[in-house]
């Protein structure tokens, strides 16, 4: 087979890109390890921020989300029993984010794709990029037992933080930075309305919880635990028990339970991969790079490097231009590191670190108090939060 881009990894990350490239009329090819089903299982992210948004109206996947998706103007920080409201809307000139799951916006991308009859080739074993430091990389895989190769211009790695791509890369000309919390989320989906309209970020003396939603029926909720506990150490009961303690009285009033549909815990990490690009193979999204979810960054990130790596490839193909290519790593990685950043910062100020201690505490509340009142404070959060524009 032959390509212009062989895309690894079929998540939203490799679905955009593909849809962006089909729309400049570059011909790709998107290889999944995985079922279609199990890519649509994974439980992640709800908050777009307005790039991630523009660049699904610019792949044609937008109707959906327009329709379900809920804009959101603010969000709340609750801390020593207060809420306290950041208008994002106000702050940052009109922007904000929009409340739509990550399941749904893999279901959009796949959606397009296939109603364009373009090529996605799931369930591919031993996926392996070769090549890629000359001039005619390959894509090589195995399919119904037999062993299949795509001869292409560029590699895009798009598969995931545990992915080929970035484990092939040569080690003398790849350096990683990584930082791991010591605790972890625990999360728990239920078709529930969520207690307030907007966000709760709660920083309390018990650790953090987070009040979400996908929707105007379905809730996400997170609260920091031990990284040693388990799942089936909390019952559906203990968990919304927990939750009460760590709200504020009028959320614990409107908090309605019910049974979980999903309930995972996931650790807590910073990682970022330097460079990204490797020849002619380039890396996107949780290949190169990890955040904390506090901040609610990983999908836009992702996004963002699509963004770039889009561009880049249109330059190359339409402009006869190398431009976009050369300088993809540094201006990805510029805002790679800004997100890192910030929520690094939301995940230092809204959570309770082991042996950390009262002065620590203190600290957090000094820095809560002083975004809160604050316009300064306040606009600065907001602008990180719905998200700094693309270079």
């Amino acid at each position: 087979m032959r390509t212009q881009v062989a895309i690894i990894g079929a998540g939203p990350s490799g679905l955009l890109l593909g849809q962006l490239l089909y729309k400049a009329g570059i011909d790709n090819i998107i290889i999944e390890q995985r079922s279609a089903d199990y890519v649509l299982g994974r439980i992640r992210a709800g908050v777009l921020e307005q790039v991630t948004v523009d660049l699904l109206k610019q792949a044609g996947a937008d109707e959906r989300m327009n329709e379900e998706g809920l804009p959101h103007d603010g969000i709340e920080l609750l801390f020593k029993g207060k809420r306290h409201r950041i208008n994002l809307h106000d702050l940052t000139g009109g922007k904000r984010v929009m409340v739509y799951g990550q399941t749904e916006v893999t279901r959009d991308l796949m959606d397009v794709r296939a109603a364009e009859g373009l090529t996605t080739v799931y369930e591919a074993n031993n996926v392996q990029p070769i090549d890629f430091e000359s001039a005619k990389p390959k894509v090589r895989y195995e399919k119904d037992g037999q062993v299949h190769e795509i001869e292409c211009d560029f590699i895009a790695g798009c598969d995931g933080f545990h992915g080929i791509c970035r484990a092939s890369a040569p080690q003398d000309k790849i350096k990683t930075f990584e930082k791991v919390y010591p605790f972890g989320w625990l999360g728990l989906l239920s078709d529930t309305p969520p207690v307030s309209h907007e966000l709760i970020y709660a920083n309390t003396e018990r650790g953090f919880a987070l009040c979400s939603q996908r929707s105007a029926t379905r809730s996400r909720y997170y609260l920091q635990v031990p990284l040693t506990d388990k799942v089936e150490d909390w019952s559906d009961e203990a968990f919304w028990e927990e939750l009460k303690k760590r709200l504020d009285p009028e959320a614990r009033a409107n908090l309605v339970t019910g049974p979980s549909l999903e309930k995972s815990i996931a650790p807590l990490r910073s990682f970022v991969t330097e460079p990204m690009r490797f020849g002619r193979m380039f890396l996107a999204g949780d290949a190169a790079h990890i955040v904390p979810p506090t901040g609610a960054k990983g999908l836009n990130l992702a996004a963002s490097d699509v963004g770039y790596l889009s561009q880049a490839f249109v330059e190359y193909y339409k402009d006869n231009s190398e431009a976009g290519i050369d300088l993809y790593s540094e201006k990805a990685l510029r805002r790679v590191w800004k997100a890192e950043r910030f929520s690094w910062w939301m995940t230092s100020m809204l959570h309770n670190f082991p042996e950390a201690g009262e002065f620590n505490t203190k600290m957090q509340e000094a820095e809560l108090d002083y975004i809160v009142n604050s316009e300064a404070g306040s606009t600065s959060l907001a602008e990180n939060y719905v998200g700094l524009p693309l270079v």
